[in-house]
Formats: C-alpha cells, sequence, structure tokens
C-alpha cells in the first residue's frame, strides 16, 4: 500500500473542492506539475486515473490521492456516466510518500529555544489509494464541503470547510487501522496511553502485558519501532514533562514535584531531569520565575 506521510504541525488545509461528471467516452485531464494534492472520491461509475506509470480503476467508495510532483491522467474512457468529488488542497509542512507502511519511530520533540516549550510533531499516515468503509460518512462531509463553497470567504464559514477536512483526511487515515502492517503503531500507542494515564503509579511490565494484552517483549519492540525508546524510557520522559508543568505553574518543592510525577527518589529525579533538560529542576524554575 502506498502511503503518504504529513507532518504536523502544520495541518494540510483545503483549497477548493466540487463535483464533476464524465460522460461515457470522456476521462479525466493530462495533467503536470500542478503543485498541489488532488484528492478524489469517486460516487458512481468508474474512473481509470492513472499517476505516472500507476493505473487505478477507482470505483464508488474508492479514493486516490494525486501527488502535486507526478504526471497525472485518464488512461481510459469512461464506459457509463461517472461521477466523483474532487479536493484540492497543500501543505506548508514536510510531507513524503513509501510504498510500505513506514517506520514511525520519531520521538524526538522540536523546541522554541527561547521559552524552553516542545512542540510535539506528529504524523498523519493517509493511503494513496484505499476504499472507504463508512461511504455515507465520507459523502455527508464532501456535500457540505461543497455547499460550503460559495460562502467561503467569510471566516467562520472557512473555519467549518478547514474543519470537514481535517475530518475527511482522518477518515482516510483510519482506514489503515484495518492493516495488519500498523498493528505495531496500535499496540504502540496503546501502551503509550496507558504509561500517560497511570505515570503517577508504579508502572510494570507486567501491568503493561494485562492492561494491553501482548507480551512485553512485543510492546517494547512496538514502542522502539514508533517512539525510538523502551516503554519505561518512554514512561520517564513522560513524567519529566509533567515536572515541568508543575515547576512552573505550582510553588511545590522539589520533592513533592518528584512524588507527583511518580519518581520515588528526589536525586534520582533531579539526576533523569538534568540529563534530559540540560538542568537541575531548581534551575528550570529559576528560569521561568524570573
Amino acid at each position: 500500500m502506498k502511503i503518504i506521510k504529513f507532518t504536523l504541525p502544520p495541518l494540510p488545509y483545503l483549497i477548493v473542492s466540487g463535483q464533476h461528471t464524465f460522460q461515457p467516452g470522456e476521462r479525466h485531464f493530462d495533467r503536470r506539475g500542478i503543485e498541489i494534492f488532488d484528492l478524489l472520491y469517486v460516487v458512481k461509475g468508474t474512473l481509470y486515473m492513472a499517476e505516472e506509470q500507476c493505473s487505478y480503476a477507482l470505483r464508488p467508495g474508492d479514493t486516490l490521492i494525486l501527488r502535486p510532483d507526478c504526471h497525472h491522467y485518464g488512461y481510459q474512457d469512461c464506459e457509463e456516466e461517472t461521477v466523483y468529488e474532487w479536493l484540492h488542497f497543500q501543505t506548508a509542512g514536510s510531507w513524503s510518500a513509501s510504498e510500505t507502511s513506514p517506520d514511525r519511530s520519531d520521538f524526538t520533540p522540536s523546541r522554541d529555544e527561547a521559552n524552553q516549550v516542545d512542540i510535539r510533531n506528529f504524523e498523519l499516515y493517509v493511503p494513496q489509494h484505499c476504499r472507504i468503509p463508512l461511504t455515507q460518512k465520507m459523502e455527508e462531509k464532501l456535500a457540505m464541503l461543497r455547499e460550503l463553497g460559495p460562502d467561503s470567504h467569510i471566516s467562520t464559514v472557512g473555519l467549518r470547510q478547514q474543519i470537514l477536512f481535517q475530518e475527511v483526511l482522518q477518515q482516510l487515515a483510519d482506514s489503515n487501522e484495518a492493516d495488519a502492517a500498523f498493528m505495531p503503531d496500535i499496540c504502540a500507542e496503546q501502551a503509550a496511553s496507558y504509561l500517560r494515564t497511570h505515570y503517577r503509579e508504579q508502572v510494570t511490565a507486567e501491568a503493561l502485558k494485562a492492561a494491553l494484552n501482548f507480551h512485553p517483549v512485543y510492546i517494547a519492540r512496538c514502542m522502539k519501532r514508533k517512539y525510538g525508546c523502551s516503554p519505561m524510557e518512554y514512561l520517564q520522559r513522560y513524567r519529566i514533562e509533567q515536572s515541568k508543568l508543575l515547576l512552573m505553574q505550582s510553588n511545590y518543592s522539589v520533592s513533592r514535584i518528584a512524588e507527583e510525577v511518580g519518581f520515588n527518589q528526589t536525586p534520582y529525579f533531579s539526576s533523569r531531569f538534568m540529563r534530559l533538560e540540560g538542568l537541575s529542576p531548581r534551575e528550570y524554575r529559576r528560569r521561568f520565575s524570573q
């Protein structure tokens, strides 16, 4: 399966959308270097599309994202009346395409050095070509986007369009969940959710196993693949992130904060904080109290 990866933020944004009908004997236009993404969703008939050397016979419920850097063309005339929705969109962020399920292992956040605030980037993985399981839900969103089109110059309407467009992308991304290639990512995300919920407690490998119904070795492998660290390393990083909030937003002592975020020993908390942040908890607090 071909996958398109968008790095967020910023979010991809909708430019314009619409609906088009081809009669028998007509075919899609031949285009090169359009510099935008074109999302196609077939409502009726069969649309015969090609991108470079790859061809697709798109039937009702099928979607295809045409890349901005490729040659697109109809490789065959429509044999029946064919109706499809189209959405032009773009992103100001980075994106890439791969032939297989990508390795999602980048955990490192970017940082605003002036404020020491972590800005966490994440990835949205969307299949370039797939069949939508819940077609009615998708078609309702696409119809709403078209209906809002004439009023898109109104700020509140434009915002509503962008929100609907994000829901369309999310539905496409969700279609990957049934792909066995993404099961390790699902396991890793479930483990991360458990760790974030129980970070104040003494989490063990056996507790993770009981909560997720996966072997601890498999959980560790999945988290290493997605986040680049073991479950316990992820837990410690998350605890440190929570401690930074308390250092800025409370008057708790360092020992109280260590206890609040799940560390049993204050010296160990301070050493882990120093290793990850490059300064002690007290120095971090002073930086924000000046």
